[in-house]
This record gives structure tokens, C-alpha cells and sequence, in this order.
């Protein structure tokens, strides 16, 4: 499993509303710091990594390796080393992160057997132990409030879905995951928006991942005996994206609303506690229910 990293909101700044000049500022500003990256702008077609590709639509445009990283570096943030790419949405400014995890071949044979419910106690017992660690560092309590969307697998595409509800310091949102199966591992995307954009921004995010394609060699179908397996199965991957995932809250806060367009009042600055996190999950999950989910 990659390295689980943690990081959740520390604290809202509230930027006032002012005049059209200044608004057109702060547009050349967000403009000129995003103009440091290589962009794909659409429509064209982008390389994920040595992966897969994507094509990018008309009013979209997406930044590869390097600049995910020093987006990501820059707003504060730990990057993994695993980021492969950010896409925009330049009309509506919401984002879609690509990060690849080389696990191997994640077997499918538990498809049947995702219980929500449980996954969901599992969760959110997870998160309330982190809060402690967050009380002592002077951090707002996150508290994991549902589902979204319940985590669903499509057989044919060999995509897991799943989105979570949450709440923290009286501000609402929603962690959306997608895990895109292929041969030697799996590629992580999630969707960066605020609660206002979901309903708008989802057919055309799942529009994108439509026109999104393992390279030759890469395809979930190309397995071959003798490739890597990983150790986990369709439930490790979301309960282990709630150990990184709930936590990318923060991170997906601050890109929405930091990057946005002049006019927008929250900033969010995050804290990474990612270590802390893991030990917390790996003893509220124990040793045994973590060798159930590696069946393999």
C-alpha cells in the first residue's frame, strides 16, 4: 500500500470582497503562478506518467509530474512522489489529481463483498482516534458524517468509486475517490471541488475518466501469470483511502479555493500528519482484520 499521507485544515483566513481592479489583480496573480508549469491546454491529449492518457477536453488543461509536484510542494504540502498529473477546469475551477500507486495487480475477487455499512464504522473509528492528535496540535477535529457514494466497483471498466461526507470547524465537504485498475498497479484520482460544484462537476468528470486509457502493457486485461499481486483487495483500497483519503481534505480544500478565481472568501492552510495516521489506523484495525483484506 503507498505511503499514507495525512493532511486535514488548519485554519480559515477570510480574504474580503474588493474592488473590480483588485479582483483583476488577483486573477493576474493566480494566473502567473499557474503559468510556471507546463500545461496540455485542450482539446489535446495528455501522458499520465508512462501509464496511461487522457484526453483533454476544450476549457480544460493539465499539468504532468513535475508540476503536480511543485503545486502541491508550493501550497505547503509533503508530495508523495506518486502525483502524476493535475487537470483544471478553467470555466468552473475545479481540479482532478492523478497519482499512481505500483501495488500490482489488484484481484477483484471481493467485489461482492464490499459491506459499506462496516467499512464506514471502520472509518470513522479510524478518523475519531486521529482527533486526538489533532486536539494536540491545536488542529479542528474532522469528523467523517457518511457516504457520498457508497463504494461501487464496475466490473467493466474495473473502476472503484467511493465519496465521503465530512465535517470540520462548522465547514461541510466531500472527499470524491476513483481507483482505476491496471496491470501493475492502480491510478488514484480524485475530484477537487467544493460542495456548491458536485452535482455540476460530475458528469463531466466522469466524462473524463471515460476518455482516460492504460497505455499498451499497462491494461488491467494484459495481466499475465507471474506479474506482481498485490496484497490487497477492493476493500483495503477504500479503507486504506480513508487513512490518506479522509485527510486529503485539507489538501483539496486549499487547491479549490486557494486557486480559485478572485472573489472567493476561505483559504485553507493544511498540516501533514501523515505518520501519526498510520500508526493509528494500523492499531485500531489490528494485526488481524489487516490479514483479512490481504487475501492475496
Amino acid at each position: 500500500m503507498k505511503k499514507f499521507l495525512v493532511l486535514f485544515t488548519a485554519l480559515f483566513l477570510l480574504i474580503p470582497f474588493s474592488a473590480f481592479s483588485a479582483e483583476q489583480e488577483a486573477d493576474k496573480e493566480r494566473e502567473d503562478f499557474l503559468s510556471q508549469f507546463d500545461w496540455v491546454t485542450g482539446p489535446g491529449k495528455a501522458k499520465i506518467g508512462n501509464y496511461a492518457e487522457i484526453n483533454v477536453p476544450q476549457g480544460f488543461r493539465f499539468t504532468g509530474k513535475d508540476g503536480s509536484y511543485k503545486i502541491l510542494e508550493a501550497s505547503g504540502n509533503f508530495p508523495s512522489g506518486d502525483e502524476l498529473g493535475l487537470m483544471i477546469n478553467d470555466k468552473e475551477d475545479w481540479w482532478v489529481l492523478f497519482e499512481f500507486s505500483d501495488i500490482g495487480y489488484v484481484k477483484d475477487d471481493d467485489k461482492e463483498e464490499l459491506d459499506a455499512d462496516d467499512m464506514l464504522k471502520k472509518m470513522t473509528k479510524g478518523n475519531e482516534a486521529a482527533n486526538d492528535e489533532r486536539e494536540r496540535m491545536g488542529i479542528p477535529a474532522l469528523h467523517v458524517t457518511g457516504w457520498h457514494t457508497p463504494p461501487h466497483y464496475d466490473e467493466t471498466s474495473n473502476n472503484l468509486e467511493w465519496g465521503i461526507l465530512y465535517e470540520s470547524a462548522g465547514e461541510t465537504g466531500i472527499n470524491y475517490n476513483t481507483r482505476l485498475l491496471g496491470r501493475h498497479g492502480v491510478m488514484e484520482v480524485t475530484l477537487i471541488c467544493d460542495d456548491a460544484q458536485m452535482a455540476g462537476a460530475m458528469p463531466e468528470f466522469r466524462g473524463l475518466l471515460g476518455d482516460y486509457s492504460y497505455v499498451s502493457g499497462e491494461k488491467y486485461a494484459e495481466y499475465q501469470e507471474g506479474d506482481k499481486v498485490a496484497k490487497y483487495g477492493l476493500a483495503a483500497l477504500v479503507l486504506g483511502g480513508a487513512a490518506v483519503g479522509a485527510a486529503k481534505l485539507g489538501l483539496f480544500a486549499w487547491l479549490a479555493l486557494m486557486l480559485k478565481k478572485a472573489g472567493k472568501a476561505i483559504v485553507l492552510v493544511i498540516v501533514a500528519i501523515g505518520a501519526f495516521f498510520k500508526k493509528v489506523f494500523t492499531s485500531i484495525f489490528g494485526r488481524r482484520e489487516r490479514e483479512e483484506v490481504d487475501t492475496y
